[in-house]
């Protein structure tokens, strides 16, 4: 009698320990699920209303920073868009001394993997 006793003692404990593992992997799961499929990358105008959140701005503060903010973009843009033809000749220069180092099969080798590095950081 006190043999089974134990036994049954030895199956409930092994039962308990069994569902909380079941239990916890089920928590981990979800947990995991949830930061690497739900959460949706903040877009940079999001990102600044959570700075101005921590800042405590009041409402006209907001408007006064998101004017500068975007006077600022607007000429960043515009500097881009001045330099672009200037940047398109360094990359060709630098493009033709790349193909005078480089075999033909590592000269293509190269762009792929160019491509692929930068292209998925876009």
């Amino acid at each position: 009698m006190i043999n089974g006793q134990k036994y049954n003692w030895q199956i409930r404990l092994a039962a308990t320990v069994i569902f909380l593992l079941g239990f916890t992997a089920g928590v981990l799961t979800s947990n995991v699920y949830s930061v690497l499929f739900t959460r949706k990358p903040m877009d940079k105008q999001a990102k600044y209303e959570k700075i101005f959140d921590q800042l405590s701005l009041t409402e006209q503060q907001k408007e006064e920073v998101r004017k500068i903010i975007a006077e600022t973009r607007e000429e960043i843009q515009a500097l881009r868009r001045e330099n672009e033809p200037k940047m398109r000749e360094i990359r060709s220069r630098t493009s033709e001394k790349l193909q005078k180092v480089l075999t033909p099969e590592q000269w293509e080798d190269f762009q792929r993997l160019r491509d692929e590095a930068f292209n998925d950081k876009k």
